[in-house]
This record gives structure tokens, C-alpha cells and sequence, in this order.
């Protein structure tokens, strides 16, 4: 892999993390709440969820390049 895109995956990933992070310590008792209602969703459920979490950062990363 070439570096630059090597530390362009790096970097993404660690503000993938921080983005992740962020609901839990400002708001633990919300993100608790908001987990286990997401344990009560179906798989075609979490599948949409999933897909349209795909297209949106695909679109996102369209935008930005």
C-alpha cells in the first residue's frame, strides 16, 4: 500500500473512533438507552441502517474528492 494512503486509512479510522466515542462520554445514560432499543431491531432493520450508513459516506467521500 502506498503511504500516503496508508496514513489517509490510519487517520480515518481514528476519527471513525473519536466520532464513536464521543456519545458514550458526554452521554452514557442516552447511549445505553439507544443501544439496547438497537438490540430490539430486526436484521432487515439493522441491514437498511447499515447500508444507508454505507451510501452515506460513500456519497460524503464523493463530495469531498
Amino acid at each position: 500500500m502506498d503511504g500516503s494512503l496508508s496514513d489517509l486509512l490510519i487517520g480515518a479510522f481514528a476519527l471513525m473512533l473519536v466520532f464513536e466515542g464521543l456519545m458514550p462520554f458526554v452521554n452514557p445514560g442516552l447511549w445505553r438507552r439507544i443501544f439496547e432499543m438497537a438490540t430490539r431491531l430486526s436484521d432487515g432493520q439493522i441491514r437498511f441502517l447499515g447500508l444507508g450508513s454505507m451510501v452515506a459516506g460513500i456519497l460524503l467521500l464523493a463530495l469531498w474528492r
